[in-house]
């Protein structure tokens, strides 16, 4: 386990979960659920006992960097980093992937995001550990999957073919967030899973697969190998890293290499992309009303999903299939079917 290290991307803004999520304080760092933690926290916490709390590293954008420590304590402050700009998933794999492999060769690396949820934790990290298991001494990459319980065209999909031990598959292929008639027949035909995002392999196995598949990445971070861990790398990254391509991990990486597997299984998660994705998480009353706050009153309310944390006192009447959402001195009250319009209502 003292190889096993844990990286949490932590970098983006959730402009769909606003006003909840803001600029100045992204969803990642809020208390979604109402349990007194924030998400980043909750996903630090569900590795327990999986990854050492020395070998946590957050990578994150420069303008969260109080945030973090103040949220987590006893992560060394060499293991905070920080992105200057948003690149996307590959440039921040990339980065910290070339990092660690300066002091541990050998690492053994989970990657996911800050802002997911899991309900399972106990199945959840033993998926973790015999994913490690798989890949630890191979070349091998695995990939979370979730399986479907419903025709979702919110997330993408992976092709899941023959087994190669219990539960694990050889992904035939990655698929792009399909239509509500493609996603049902996803759904029916049982091979294929949402991709979580969550990624297991060893250093040196996603280092081979950058020199082979995204070579100018792989140049410019090996490069840096003189300055890291120093008092210069700061300074050096951010002239750096806006010079890289904002490519995703998966268009980088997964779609492309022979070496992937997806580990497919169902504990509870959701990538709490949406109010739609967090109203299916929340417990929800006996008309359909999922509620975080102390002191909301809904009467003749049916199917609303209403966050409206600490003390405020909110009342309720006559509203279906809603959304009714404060945060400091920002209110929003929108149809559930409307809320893909919400990043577009933020200036």
């Amino acid at each position: 386990m003292s190889n096993n290290h844990l990286i949490i991307m932590a970098g983006g803004v959730g402009r769909r979960f606003w006003p909840m999520s803001t600029p100045e304080m992204p969803k990642q760092f809020v208390d979604v659920l109402g349990v007194g933690k924030s998400l980043l926290q909750l996903t630090v916490e569900r590795f327990s006992g999986v990854i050492p709390r020395e070998n946590v590293w957050i990578v994150t954008s420069k303008n969260y960097k109080d945030i973090v420590t103040t949220q987590l304590d006893g992560i060394p402050e060499e293991q905070i980093l920080l992105e200057p700009c948003m690149r996307n998933t590959a440039p921040c794999i990339a980065y910290v992937t070339y990092k660690i492999r300066k002091k541990y060769p050998n690492a053994n690396l989970v990657f996911s995001p800050a802002d997911h949820i899991v309900l399972e934790i106990e199945k959840f990290k033993r998926v973790i550990m015999e994913s490690l298991a798989f890949t630890s001494f191979s070349d091998n990459i695995v990939t979370l999957g979730i399986n479907p319980t419903r025709p979702e065209t919110g997330y993408g999909y992976i092709k899941g073919g023959m087994e190669v031990g219990p539960k694990i598959r050889k992904v035939e292929a990655f698929k792009e967030k399909p239509g509500y008639d493609l996603a049902k027949k996803y759904v029916a035909e049982e091979c294929y899973f949402w991709n979580a995002g969550i990624f297991v392999w060893n250093v040196s196995t996603i280092i081979s697969e950058f020199e082979k598949h995204v070579p100018e990445l792989a140049r410019k971070f090996a490069a840096l190998d003189p300055v890291y861990y120093s008092s210069d790398e700061q300074a050096v990254i951010d002239n750096e890293f806006a010079t890289c391509e904002s490519i995703s991990i998966d268009y980088a990486v997964m779609e492309k290499s022979e070496r992937v597997f997806v580990y497919p299984e169902d504990f509870g998660w959701s990538d709490l992309g949406t109010w739609g994705s967090l109203y299916t998480r929340l417990e929800q009353d006996n008309h359909g009303n999922a509620i975080v706050g102390e002191n909301v009153k809904l009467v003749d309310c049916k199917n609303c999903v209403v966050y409206v944390p600490g003390m405020k006192r909110v009342v309720m009447q006559g509203l279906n299939d809603y959304i009714v959402a404060v945060n400091n001195n920002l209110l929003l009250v929108c149809k559930k079917e409307k809320e893909q319009e919400i990043k577009e209502w933020q200036s």
